[in-house]
This record gives structure tokens, sequence and C-alpha cells, in this order.
């Protein structure tokens, strides 16, 4: 896919001070305030033009080239667990050390389920035998080839249709001991429903999407998720066409078949530290690794790009922050969230408590891209996350609201790796240009771009290379995380762990809720 020559292109005078945007716009009081004893490191005096104008579109593609040749050197991706994955992490290793900066390498385990082979097909009455891009096998689902009728499990396939099924007991009553349970996404965690579906005696579960409306998810097509540990029976997951249609079949027969396997998987997350007050820590974080279906340059070299740029230009420039910044490149996002998850359940309470802020960029140069904002405030999704998660969303619209370009909401909905943080109590937000999701027309009168195509077409697919990034958008997501990293380092920040402790904001049981109906990234 051709795309045209970066350019940064700022929209405002390039002199602006960051605290005159602020002032136009009211930040928070919390984060306004400034150090004590003269306020001179806090917003007012916050400039981040030099560290924005060292990001360049030279620094950042840099880094995509040489993911992308270390995919196509090892089979086409950069799996966690693989060489393709060790080999970005002996690349960031090498770029930071490069700058003076002291790497680690945080080693963890677990088990990672590898899909070898998959089919589902409609066996009567009119067979029809379903592509790969028409169905998706369930991460950890069980082994086996099933075929049987297709019972429906309290559908709702009207109105706004909001669905429960599959999630009480009760759903399967009268159930056929042996058939295929049919079942919509909605409510419950996708574990559950299949859980249900086999003590009621179902062989196998097909769980199409649920077919309603939501901002920023793709709710109608092919449901690509996880059940978090293995299943006792096959699942596969579909689109909401194609589960609507089946339902409406007299007679409906299938097979679904899995083949896959659990395999103890080692990899590492790759950490370098600023100086600065360890006491009040801002993690900035990216996923290093890749889906094994391709090299995972949009999603998500470019968020690891932006993370490594970044703490290559605050080296080079001398910049000293007052607050340590902790540089966290992820590995087993793609199964799970599992290093950022790692890391958290490595922390103690008082690292907790140390810890300032998540900033969390995953995916940030979509094709057909929007720029949002993870809301956390939650006054479009009304699912806040902890406490000072507002003020960080404010960080970001305040900074795009400068620079003249429009912003939209996100959903906190815990498919990435602020998840394990949230959990915890401590703040987070970042920036998201749109995944599988169908961008509407509204998006696209705003943001530019093709009304009811995917922000990102290559998602998860072997054409997520450097021709599936849009560079302007790119760029501007890349200067904003850096602005954001630069504000967090600077400002005297508010102590979460003292008068926060553990508190979750408004909405975290909905964030919770959610993670565990749709899964995690390796769904989205």
């Amino acid at each position: 896919m051709n795309r045209t020559q970066m350019k940064r292109g700022l929209a405002i005078a390039t002199s602006i001070m960051l605290g005159g945007a602020l002032a136009m716009t009211g930040v928070s009081p919390a984060l306004a305030s400034g150090s004590q004893g003269g306020g001179g490191d806090g917003w007012e005096r916050l400039n981040s033009f030099a560290l924005r104008k060292a990001i360049t579109a030279d620094g950042l593609t840099r880094h995509l080239e040489a993911l992308q040749s270390i995919g196509a050197k090892n089979d086409g991706n950069r799996a966690a667990g693989t060489a393709g994955h060790k080999a970005s992490g002996a690349y960031v290793e090498k770029q930071l050390a490069k700058a003076g900066y002291k790497t680690s390498r945080q080693y963890f385990s677990y088990e990672q389920f590898v899909l070898n082979d998959s089919a589902f097909e409609l066996t009567a009455p009119t067979p029809t035998v379903y592509t790969a891009d028409e169905f998706s096998a369930m991460s950890y689902s069980a082994s086996g080839d099933v075929s049987g009728p297709v019972v429906p499990v309290d559908l709702n396939l009207t109105g706004d249709r909001a669905s429960t099924s599959g999630c009480e007991a009760a759903d399967f009553t009268g159930f056929v001991v042996g058939a295929i349970a049919l079942l919509q996404r909605g409510t419950c965690p996708f574990s559950d429903k299949v859980a249900n579906a086999a003590t009621a005696g179902a062989t196998a579960a097909i769980v199409f999407n649920q077919g309603n409306d939501v901002p920023g998810d793709d709710r109608t097509g092919v449901v690509a998720g996880t059940l978090g540990t293995a299943s006792a029976i096959p699942a596969v997951g579909t689109s909401f066409a194609i589960g609507e249609s089946i339902a409406a079949t007299t007679g409906a027969a299938a097979r679904v078949f899995v083949d896959g396997t659990l395999k103890e998987t080692e990899t590492f997350n790759v950490l370098a530290d600023t100086s600065g007050r360890a006491s009040e820590t801002v993690v900035v974080g990216a996923h290093l690794d890749s889906v094994a279906e391709g090299p995972g340059i949009n999603d998500n070299g470019t968020g690891a790009a932006t993370l490594l740029e970044t703490a290559i230009q605050l080296k080079r420039l001398h910049i000293q922050p007052q607050n340590r910044v902790r540089f966290a490149f992820w590995s087993g996002e793609e199964d799970g969230l599992q290093g950022s998850n790692y890391y958290v359940s490595q922390l103690s309470e008082k690292q907790i408590a140390a810890t300032a802020v998540n900033l969390n960029f995953d995916m940030v140069g979509s094709p057909n891209a929007v720029r949002f904002v993870y809301d956390g405030d939650g006054d479009a999704f009304g699912a806040a996350g902890p406490d000072g998660s507002a003020e960080i969303e404010k960080v970001f619209t305040d900074y795009f609201g400068a620079k003249g370009l429009a912003t939209a909401p996100t959903e906190f909905d815990g498919r990435s790796d602020y998840f394990g943080f949230i959990e915890n109590g401590i703040p987070a937000g970042g920036l998201f240009t749109g995944a599988e999701g169908i961008k509407t027309d509204e998006e696209a009168a705003t943001f530019g771009g093709t009304a009811g195509a995917p922000y990102d077409p290559c998602y998860h697919q072997a054409c997520d290379t450097t021709a599936n990034v849009d560079p302007v958008v790119f760029e501007q997501m890349a200067d904003a995380a850096a602005h954001a990293t630069l504000a967090f380092a600077k400002v005297k920040t508010w102590k979460h762990g003292h008068g926060w402790g553990k508190g979750h904001g408004n909405g975290f049981e909905k964030i919770k809720e959610h993670v565990q109906n749709h899964g995690s990234h390796s769904f989205r």
C-alpha cells in the first residue's frame, strides 16, 4: 500500500508553550499545581517542543523497518517465545544501550495456545464450508472433531440485541445432549458460555458476534476470542451474519474441528529506566510481540517504535526527568496480556503505590485511523479508570486540541496492557488508532479515510507491514506520546498509593466485566 511522505506539519506556532495551551483549555488543578516551593517543574513551565521536534519521521521509520526485517528473517513474525521476538528484544536493547540506558530483561513463562488446524462447516440442510476469514478457533479451545445438530441458546436477534446467551444454566433447559451449542456474544465471559454449554452436554460451541452498535468496536464481524484457560469442548467464533443465518435454519447441523496444543513458553519483557524519583515512577509501555500470522508493524511496531524513539531522544537532549520513567516493552500481549500482567503481579504493595501512572501505546499508525484517546473519566462509555485516569485523558485531549487535531474517546475495555495497572488501582491512559473495528460515516467526516472499512484492514495478518501504517497519523500520535511522557516525567504527581489506595474509579467493575466478556488483545 503506497503512502505519502511523512511530514511534521505542526498546526500551531512552534514556539507555543504547553502551559499556554493548557491555560486556554483548563487543565485539572491536581496536575497544574507543579512542585512545591515555586512550581518550577509543573505544567506552567513545561515545553515539549524540543522533544517532539527530535522525534522525526526518519527515526520512527528506521525502527519499523528494523522490526519488519526481523520478522522477515524469522518465519514472518515476532511472536512471543520465538526467535523473532528474541531478535526484536535484542534490537531494542542495543538501541537503548547506544543511547546510554542500562536495560534489564524480566523473564516469565506461561502456557501458550498454539493452533495447528481448524475447520467450521454447516453440514445440513445445505452443506457450507466456511473459509478462514469467516470463523476463528477460540484460543485455549479443546481439540476435537465434532459433528451434530445445532441448538440455539437464548439468542436475541432483534432490537438492541442485548444478550445473556449461555450465561446461566437455565439457558440450557431442554438442551439436546450431544448437540452443538449456538451462543451469542454478550454479558458474560466466553469461557462461562462455553463451560456452561459443556456442562449441559454440548459437544462443541459456536459463539457468534452480538450484532449491536458499539463505537470503535466490531460487533458484527468474526469473533476471535480467548477462553483464557483450556476448555472442555472445541469452540469457534464467527460473525453475527453467519450466526443469525444458522439460527434461522431449520434442521441446521454443523462440524466444528479444532486442533490445538498448549506449549510452555518462556519469554521476557525489556525494561529501561531514566533517572528521577522512583517513588513516582511513570511506566510507559507498548508490547513488542506480534501474532504468529505476521510481522506486527502497526500492531505493535508503531507503539514500540514510539517508546524507543522517545527514550533515545530524552537521552540525546539531556532531559533530566524529575520522576523516573520506566520504558517497558511487553511480551506475550497477543496471548492475553501476559507480560504486563506478570510485571504488575511482581510489584509489592509499596511498588504499586510508587507507580504514579501507566501510559499505553498499542497500535498508533492504523491506515484508516481515528485518533482515539482512552476514556479515562468514563464520560463517553461509563467505565472510568482509577482516580487520575481522567487527568491523563485530558493531557492528551488538551495537546491535540492545541494542535487543531480532532480526537475521539475509546473505551477502557481492558483489551491492552494497561489492564493489569488499572486492576491494581494505578491510573492509566494512552492512544490507539483502531484495529478490526469499522469506521463510521461520522468518523470518516471528521478524520478522513473510508467509512464502512476497518481501521486496520491488515489487523493480525501477514500484510501488517510498513505499508500498513499511515505515516502522518503515526507521527502525530508519536509526538503526543512523547509530550505526555515528558509531562508526567516533569510534573509533581499525586500519590496514588495514599488517598487513592486501590480506588478503582467509577465503572472499574464494568472494565473487569468487559475484559472477561470479550477477551484480551488476543481478541482485538
